[in-house]
């Protein structure tokens, strides 16, 4: 049976990520910091699978969480938000988000990728954002990280590609979930499908790129309805 880990897996696109590939036969491994009550109900709802409880930020929980873990498939889906203009930004928010989204990738990603080397297979999908295409006003901090993993993935699938391993990236536009619970009402006006997205149509585009699309490596796949052309 194959495997596949979701990091961040207790967010609206973390859950429908997980749903998915459970759906497709994958054994999920399901990762979450906080919200236990959440991983537990979204295992019960998805049956096979396990819950892997560790802080993303910390090198040693990291380490010591996955360094025995084989998967097919890793998915670094773990990322927040703390938007502000960049002359108000806080230190903390500049520092907050570049660890949990994009310092994370590389802890996580450095336990998983050996396994796939030894084994000479596997893929690797990060998250990313338009942001990260096309910065934002008011997410520089989000923007950096976001571009960060985007190159990192590029440079990353240079290195591993050799070894039966692709390393791809979607960049989805403004996706219905708990972290836009506060985006104006008008953003759909910008957006050419005239809707925001739903976290199963970027889940259906993680997929096929971590299973069907074996040709397909150092991509960016671009979700925004046509927002970002």
């Amino acid at each position: 049976m194959k495997k596949v880990l979701v990091t961040g897996a207790t967010g609206s696109l973390g859950e429908a990520i997980v749903r998915y590939f459970a759906k497709e036969g994958y054994f999920v491994y399901i990762h979450y910091h906080r919200h236990k009550e959440k991983a537990l109900a979204l295992l019960e709802e998805i049956k096979n699978g396990e819950i892997i409880p560790f802080d993303i930020t910390q090198k040693e929980e990291v380490k010591k969480a996955l360094e025995s873990l084989h998967v097919n498939v890793l998915v670094n889906n773990a990322g927040i938000t703390k938007d502000k203009l960049f002359f108000f930004m806080e230190d903390e928010a500049w520092s907050d988000v570049m660890d949990v989204n994009l310092n994370s990738l590389f802890y996580v990603t450095k336990q998983i990728l050996p396994n796939m080397i030894k084994e000479k297979a596997g893929s690797i999908v990060n998250v990313s954002s338009i942001s990260g295409l096309v910065g934002n006003a008011g997410q520089v901090n989000y923007s950096a990280a976001k571009g960060g993993i985007i190159a990192f993935t590029k440079a990353l699938c240079a290195e591993v590609a050799r070894y039966n391993i692709r390393v791809n990236a979607v960049a989805p536009g403004v996706i219905e979930s708990e972290m836009v619970h506060a985006v104006d009402k008008n953003i759909t006006d910008l957006i050419p499908c005239k809707r925001l997205g739903r976290p199963e149509e970027v889940a259906e585009v993680v997929f096929f790129l971590g299973d069907k699309a074996t040709y397909v490596n150092g991509e960016v796949i671009n979700i925004s309805g046509g927002m970002v052309r």
